[in-house]
Order: C-alpha cells, then sequence, then structure tokens
C-alpha cells in the first residue's frame, strides 16, 4: 500500500508539473449583456477545444458584459481586460461601442477581433485605424455584390425593398446601383416599431410589387412574413430575399407549406463535420455543469461561428509565432502617464492577416485591412419538404453556381403541378376561343361552355403537366394595353397583375411593353401584321371584248391609215406607167391601154394585207409596192401583237385593285385604314420609327369617324361594308381565319412584321420554364400543327375559299366562252347578213337587165331566174333563160357569142398577167 502511495504522488507531481508547465495567455470578450448566450458558449468551448490540444499554453478566458449603446461603460472594461493582461479582445458586435474597443487596442497594440458587419467609413479605410482589426464577418461591399449578383441572376426587373436601419440600407447599396435611370425604379419603404405591417404590405400588394427584399432584424422577420400571408402576400407569385444571414436560425415551420418563393443566405454549411463537432462540444460542455443547451447545426448563429472561427486563427497565430518566440502576457495601462504597448500585438495581427484558415465559415483570407474579403456562402431556400435546402453557393470569383441541376428544379415544379387546379384567363375571339353551341336540352358548364383553339392548347398542356384548369373570362375582352396617363394596365394583362388568374392565353402577342408587367412562355405561333381588304370585283362580261387588245384610239388610227394608204395606192398607180397596161396584149397595135386599180381595188389590196389573206392582183410600179409593202408590214406587226394579246385580254378579270401593299395606303387618302383599338398592331404603328409606318399612324389617329375598332369582328365587317374604301391592319393568323371564311375578303401584301403569340403568366412564376417545356414537346409532336388545320381550315365554315379558289383556277384553264368571243360571231354574222343582203340586190339587178335585154316582164324574168337558180342537177349555165322557143333561140346564140367573147377575154388577161408577171422583176407575193 505504501508503495502504491509514492506511485501514485509521483504521477500527480508530474502531471502538476506538466499543468504548470503550460503558460497561461488571458484573451477577453465583451459581450452585450446575456440575452443571447450562444455567441459566448461558442467563445468558450472554442478555447477549451485549444487547450485540450495545446502543450506549451492555455487560453484562459476573461468575458465583459456592457450594453450595446454604452461607451462609457465599455472603454471602461477594455481598460479592466488591458489591465489583467489579455493578448487579444473579441468583440462587441455594436457598431457604437466596437469603435471605442478598436480605438484603445491600437493605442496599446492588442489585437482587436470582431465578428459583426462594419461599414466602410467615409473616405475609406484608415490603415493607421485599423491596424489592430481583424472582422471575420464578410467584408461590406463584397456581401452587398453578393446580393446584387443574386437579383440579377433571378432576372428581377423591380422590386421592393423593406429596411429597418440606416445600417441595413448601408449593407444593400450595390443593388440600389443595379438599375439605371430607364429602368423601373426600385422602392425603398422603411418600418418602424409598429408591430402593424399589413398596411406596408398591403400597399406593395396594390402597387403589383411581387419581389420583395427584407433588410431587418431577424427578429422582425417572422412576423413580417405572418402578416404577409394575412394579406396573401405569401402565394406563388411573390418572391422574397433576406439579407440577413442568421435568417436560417429561426423556425419556419408555420410557413413552409406558403407558395411563395422564400430565399436567404448563410454563411456556414450546416452538414459539415466542423459544425457538427462544435455544436457537440458546446451541448457536452453544458450539460457538465448542469446546464440545459440544445441546438442543431442546421440553427447555429453566424456571430458563434465566427468566434469559434476567431478563437481557432488566433490560436493557430499563437502557436506558430510561439515556436520562434515565447509569447507572453503583460499587463496593461489606458492611462496616459504609464502607456505602454504590448510588443507582440502586432506581430500577430501582421500573421492573422497573412494565414489562410478553414473553419465551420469555410476559408478565411483576409487583405491589408483585415477584411474577410474572400467567403463562400450558401444560397438556401425554403423547402415544404425539408425546411431550407441549399440550391447554390456563391463566391467572389465565380459568382452564383447552382447545386441543383435543371432537371431537379423541373421535376420539383412538376411536382407541385400535381393536383393544381390553374385560373386561365382568356378573351372571346375566333378562332381560338368561341361559345359552345348548345344542343336542344343540353346544359353546359364550366370548361364545357367553351370551344377552340386555346381551350385545345390549354387542354394538351395540362395532360402532359397533370394539372387541373377553370376557364375564365375577362370583364372587358381586351388583350391589355398600358394607359400613361392612368399608369394602370387593363384586359388580360391587369387580370394577371391583379393575381386574379395564374395564366393567360388566346392571341396574345408578346411585346416588350407586356414583358415589362408579365412572364411569356415560348411562342406556340409565329405571325405578323398584314392587310384585310376587300377583293376587287370584276367587270362584267363583255360581248365585244375581243376589242380589248387595241384601244379606241388604235382602231381610229388604224382605219384613217387604212383609207390613207387605200387612196395613196390609187393615186400613185394613176401617176406610175407600169401600172397601165394592154388590154389585148396579143394585139400589139392597140392604141389603148387600161389601169386595173381603181379606188375599189386599191381598198381590196389593202384590206386582204391587213387580213393577212393577201390579193389575186399586184401593183407593178416600184412606188406602189413599197407603199404596198410598208402597209404589209405594218399589218403584220399589228395583227401579230393583236394575235398575242388576244387570249390574255379575253381571259383577264378586269378589277377595280387600288392598293398592293402598305405603301400604296401611306400615299393615298381616299381608301381609310385602321387596326384594333388598344392592341399590339396599334401599338407597332404607335411606337415604329419606320416613316411610312409613322405616316399611317398619322393618319389613323386624325381620321374621323374613329378607324379603330373594338374588335377584329367588327374591322372584319366594315371591310366589307366598305367596298374597297376600307382596309383592317390586323395580325395574319386573325386575317388567315376571316379570308378561309369569307371568300369576298383578301389579304394584301406581305407581313409588316414578325412576332409570336405565347401564353402569359405573373412576373417570377415557377411553373413557365414547365409550361414553355410542354408547348415545345407539343410543336414537335405536331400537335400544335393539328390543332391550327383543325380550327382554321376545317371547323366552323374553314376550307370554303379553298374550294372556290380552286374552281375559279379550273375556269380560268379552260376555252374561251361565248361570253368573251361573242362578238367575233357577231361581226361575223353581221358580214354574212351584208353579203347575203348584197347578193339579192345583185340577183335582182341582173333579173332587171335581163327583162331590159330580153323585153319581158321583170316578174316572168324573176321567175325563169329562181326557176334556174333552184334546179340544182344543170351545171351550166346559159347567159339568160328564154320564155319562148324563138327567143330562147336567140339567148342561146347570144349566150355563145357573149361566151366565146368571154373566153377570148379571159385568155388575153391571163396572158397579159402571166407576160406581166414575167416582166416583174420586184414585187411582193400575196396568198
Amino acid at each position: 500500500m505504501g508503495g502504491m502511495r509514492k506511485l501514485s504522488a509521483i504521477l500527480i507531481g508530474l502531471l502538476a508539473c506538466l499543468v504548470e508547465a503550460k503558460r497561461e495567455i488571458p484573451i477577453g470578450a465583451i459581450f452585450q449583456g446575456t440575452d443571447n448566450i450562444e455567441p459566448e458558449i461558442a467563445f468558450r468551448y472554442a478555447i477549451e477545444r485549444v487547450n485540450m490540444h495545446e502543450k506549451h499554453f492555455e487560453l484562459v478566458p476573461i468575458v465583459k458584459y456592457v450594453s450595446p449603446e454604452d461607451s462609457f461603460k465599455t472603454e471602461k472594461k477594455v481598460c479592466e481586460l488591458a489591465a489583467e493582461g489579455v493578448t487579444a479582445i473579441f468583440g462587441p458586435s455594436s457598431l457604437v461601442t466596437a469603435g471605442i474597443v478598436s480605438s484603445i487596442c491600437r493605442t496599446i497594440e492588442i489585437p482587436h477581433i470582431i465578428t459583426h458587419w462594419d461599414p466602410e467609413p467615409l473616405g475609406g479605410i484608415d490603415p493607421e485605424l485599423q491596424s489592430m482589426t481583424i472582422n471575420l464577418y464578410p467584408e461590406a461591399d463584397v456581401l452587398s455584390r453578393a446580393l446584387r449578383d443574386l437579383i440579377v441572376d433571378y432576372s428581377w426587373k423591380s422590386f421592393t425593398i423593406i429596411y429597418d436601419s440606416d445600417e441595413g440600407l448601408m449593407r444593400l447599396k450595390d443593388i440600389l446601383q443595379i438599375h439605371g435611370p430607364g429602368d423601373n425604379p426600385i422602392t425603398v419603404r422603411q418600418i418602424d416599431d409598429d408591430p402593424d405591417y399589413r398596411p406596408l404590405l398591403k400597399d406593395i400588394q396594390s402597387s403589383g410589387e411581387s419581389h420583395i427584399i427584407l433588410e431587418v432584424h431577424p427578429s422582425k422577420i417572422l412576423e413580417i412574413l405572418r402578416q404577409a400571408k394575412e394579406v396573401k402576400m405569401l402565394e406563388e407569385y411573390q418572391s422574397y430575399i433576406i439579407t440577413s444571414l442568421d435568417a436560417h436560425t429561426l423556425d419556419f415551420e408555420e410557413l413552409r407549406y406558403s407558395r411563395s418563393n422564400i430565399t436567404t443566405l448563410r454563411l456556414m454549411d450546416t452538414k459539415s463535420f466542423d459544425i457538427k463537432n462544435a455544436v457537440h462540444d458546446w451541448e457536452q460542455g453544458e450539460s457538465r455543469m448542469k446546464r440545459i443547451f440544445r441546438v442543431s447545426p442546421e440553427h447555429v448563429q453566424t456571430e458563434s461561428a465566427l468566434f469559434n472561427d476567431a478563437v481557432k486563427i488566433f490560436a493557430t497565430a499563437i502557436r506558430e509565432l510561439d515556436a520562434t518566440e515565447e509569447i507572453s502576457a503583460s499587463r496593461l495601462s489606458c492611462g496616459s502617464k504609464n502607456l505602454r504597448q504590448w510588443p507582440f500585438g502586432l506581430r500577430i495581427i501582421n500573421y492573422m492577416k497573412v494565414k489562410t484558415e478553414h473553419g465551420i465559415t469555410g476559408p478565411i483570407i483576409f487583405d491589408d485591412n483585415g477584411q474577410r474579403t474572400f467567403f463562400h456562402l450558401d444560397i438556401i431556400e425554403l423547402n415544404k419538404q425539408e425546411g431550407f435546402k441549399k440550391i447554390a453557393t456563391w463566391d467572389p470569383r465565380s459568382g452564383v453556381n447552382y447545386t441543383r441541376s435543371i432537371e431537379d428544379v423541373h421535376l420539383q415544379i412538376v411536382e407541385s403541378l400535381q393536383n393544381k387546379t390553374f385560373i386561365v384567363a382568356s378573351r372571346i375571339g375566333a378562332p381560338f376561343l368561341t361559345w359552345k353551341e348548345k344542343k336542344e336540352g343540353e346544359y353546359l358548364e364550366g370548361n364545357n361552355r367553351f370551344e377552340g383553339y386555346s381551350l385545345e392548347l390549354i387542354d394538351g398542356i395540362s395532360k402532359i403537366l397533370g394539372f387541373q384548369y377553370r376557364m375564365e373570362l375577362v370583364p372587358d375582352n381586351r388583350y391589355g394595353s398600358y394607359n400613361k396617363v392612368t399608369k394602370k394596365w387593363d384586359g388580360l394583362v391587369k387580370h394577371l397583375l391583379d393575381r386574379k388568374a395564374d395564366i393567360a392565353i388566346c392571341d396574345l402577342t408578346i411585346t416588350y411593353e407586356r414583358r415589362t408587367a408579365v412572364d411569356f412562355t415560348m411562342p406556340f405561333m409565329t405571325l405578323g401584321i398584314s392587310i384585310l381588304y376587300a377583293k376587287p370585283v370584276p367587270q362584267p362580261k363583255d360581248l365585244f371584248s375581243f376589242l380589248s387588245p387595241l384601244s379606241l384610239d388604235v382602231w381610229i388610227y388604224m382605219a384613217t391609215a387604212y383609207l390613207g394608204v387605200s387612196v395613196l395606192l390609187f393615186v400613185l398607180s394613176r401617176m406610175a406607167p407600169a401600172d397601165w397596161e394592154n388590154p389585148h396584149p396579143c394585139k400589139t397595135d392597140n392604141e389603148e391601154v387600161e389601169n386595173i386599180w381603181d379606188m375599189i381595188n386599191a381598198l381590196w389590196l389593202t384590206m386582204g394585207s391587213i387580213m393577212g389573206q393577201g390579193c389575186d392582183i399586184l401593183p407593178k410600179a416600184v412606188s406602189t409596192r413599197v407603199v404596198a409593202g410598208m402597209w404589209w408590214f405594218f399589218a403584220l406587226i399589228m395583227l401579230s401583237s393583236y394575235t398575242a394579246n388576244l387570249a390574255a385580254f379575253l381571259t383577264m378579270e378586269r378589277m377595280d385593285a387600288s392598293i398592293e401593299s402598305a405603301d400604296d395606303l401611306a400615299k393615298q387618302s381616299k381608301i381609310k385604314y385602321g387596326t384594333l383599338s388598344g392592341g399590339s398592331t396599334m401599338s407597332f404603328f404607335q411606337n415604329s420609327n419606320f416613316s411610312t409606318y409613322q405616316r399611317m399612324w398619322a393618319a389613323m389617329e386624325s381620321t374621323r369617324p374613329s378607324v379603330f375598332t373594338k374588335s377584329n369582328d367588327e374591322g372584319r365587317d366594315r371591310v366589307i361594308k366598305g367596298r374597297g374604301l376600307y382596309a383592317f391592319l390586323m395580325e395574319s393568323t386573325s386575317l388567315e381565319y376571316i379570308t378561309e371564311r369569307y371568300c369576298e375578303l383578301t389579304q394584301i401584301g406581305g407581313l409588316l412584321d414578325s412576332k409570336g403569340y405565347g401564353i402569359a403568366m405573373p412576373v417570377n412564376s415557377p411553373y413557365r420554364t414547365a409550361i414553355s417545356g410542354a408547348v415545345l414537346k407539343m410543336q414537335e409532336e405536331g400537335k400544335l400543327h393539328q390543332l391550327k388545320q383543325r380550327w382554321w381550315k376545317e371547323m366552323h365554315g374553314g376550307g370554303r375559299c379553298d374550294e372556290a379558289a380552286t374552281t375559279s383556277s379550273a375556269d380560268s384553264a379552260a376555252e374561251l366562252g361565248i361570253d368573251n368571243v361573242g362578238g367575233v360571231f357577231v361581226v361575223l354574222a353581221s358580214g354574212c347578213f351584208c353579203a347575203f343582203v348584197l347578193g339579192i340586190l345583185e340577183f335582182l339587178w341582173n333579173v332587171r337587165k335581163v327583162a331590159v335585154e330580153e323585153k319581158v316582164t321583170p316578174w316572168e324574168a324573176l321567175k325563169a331566174e329562181l326557176k334556174f337558180a333552184v334546179n340544182f342537177s344543170i351545171t351550166s349555165k346559159p347567159v339568160h333563160t328564154t320564155l319562148s322557143e324563138s327567143s330562147s333561140e336567140k339567148s342561146l346564140s347570144r349566150s355563145k357569142s357573149e361566151s366565146r367573147r368571154d373566153s377570148e377575154s379571159v385568155g388575153q388577161r391571163m396572158n397579159n398577167m402571166i407576160r406581166g408577171s414575167n416582166r416583174d422583176t420586184i414585187g411582193f407575193v400575196y396568198k
């Protein structure tokens, strides 16, 4: 027993020697009261863990408490710590009192370590004033840049800032500088000590703002959000960013199932081993002290984590500097008479500035001024299942980096869509949405009241994403335009801004102005502006349309030329010796010659030439041949032109078309034109910088009565009633639908612009990506094309004008009808009738001649000639028929004598013509 006691005594002595060998290095800390004990617990047990691993020194904590606003007491406590020989002072976290501590520490060169946000002084940081201070809290400018990057990444076009102190507004200086003069203004609202925030929240709601930044003390965050929920400001289209790095410590259990997006930042990774180990130390240490302390790693305060890391980095500096020179504490005085500085303070501070450590709050790197300019932030989002969940990280070099994939985001959105009922706003307008016709005895309700392209489109999307929907009509049946006087929207856009609908779907054009107020999916249909106009009315068929290839003036000139050339031929032939011929070529002593070119033959020659038939007799003289040749050339050209253009003129519909493009409309004032009031087409002309469209807008705006309409149907009816005096500028899709059913209307010109129809949603809607994906899927599968074919070409009379156009095309390719060429037959019949009349007159004249020669009555001569004419068996005809035998013999004798004389005369003429033709060396041949 005695030996064991001696051995125990020796071991205790050795242990005491080892304990005594550790130098005590006191460190001080100043905390603000005892209400928040977590930072102090973190400080004490961080020292305890350091002491467990250190062999040569032991950190001894000395803690003081002061009021956040008590500068005098704070100065007194600092001097007390200096007198007790502390080697560093941690805290306090108040901006007012921390400045006093920093000033005293700089004077006596004791390291001052702080863990709170510290704004940059006016004029920048003075290295001399900050020479002994190190701040583990993220540097103010860099933290503000992190918030700015997050807002830019979220594509917030406008937002409202709610703050409670001037320091909070200073933390957001980079955010306030995001927007330029032309961007939407940023609204800044300060809250006071009044705990009722509802009036402020209602004002924000009435402004239509859905993006809110909360820069308030953590103790106010939950109450603000609770009251926001009461006034319907925690819906799915509201988004909140909480700037406090301690927002994750709050209990959001009652708000987890709100539909709004709540995002905040966190300086630590709550799943890391370091934080779990530190929390374990805190709980075990307090348990040994018979105190109950419980905290989960997910709810550790930022200040507590920073105190833990501050102790760790200070201990590292002491350890490594102590290896070269023993660090010892010194009791110092704040009095001016006995003022002296701690010799190791500046060395420790400089070492900490260049040393890189990794703690609970991630990498710890300082700049030359002791500011923590490099750090990592977790971007966390309130999740229904897990509370706050990390979705991204941020650091000064890389910016925002998302840790979740696009597939995860899409899956989360799709899951939230399950069993959700969307309110879908729309307007009546064929073919997108119309009232369904009731059958006898049928009662329609809900979505069954409607039919159209929009209904089938949203139905297809709902089947892909698995949600329900309810169609509602906007009261004013308008698309949505911004009134610059009242500063308000109307129509579908207003319905979305008032949160009365989740989706707006119809022929709603995506425009820049609307895009500033609402979000759009990818376009489900592309289009442009075009002109609706009445088809030109064809003129009635003209019986003499075959005359159309030549104008009246040309016909008159041709007739004049015909008469002139005939007279010229007659005169020249009388003057030319070559056209005077011997009537009996066989008799060389004949003293008389004849000229066959009387006026009748001249007219006949020119007529035969222009008709392309030629003539049996030809001119002999050079002059007359030149005239005849020129006339033939003229006749050939005119006949060719006439023939080439005849078919075109006869088949062409003579139209009354006046316009072919927007330029034509702008250059005239007879035809009025207008657009739908308050639509995107009206905005296109109103905001266009193109001179033609500016001129058109000026004309439309100044025309009275107004050329603007309340609906496309009104514009269509106005074009029909205008009978070519009114044109309606509208979107090509609606125009195509109308022209498929109203065959008297047509599209004039091409597209004036290019745009698309999209599905509208409130700004920052979480469902935009999913719905856009569904639209893209329907497009790839050809369902969008099928829907358009169905509602444009098939339903409610579609395709009617296509059939009419096919029939018209077939008719235009057929043979010419009697309506076109009937005039030719009339002329032919008239000519035949005239010839018949002339034949009768000639027959009667011959009857009179026979009656005179035979000395019979005209009636007897007429009967004899008619009897001979109708006797078709007789192939030769005597000179005339006798009424008696004696007269018949005389007639026969005379007929034979005349026949011989005529034969002889014909033979002479033929010989003469042959000799004449043989003599011709220059001339024209007519066939």
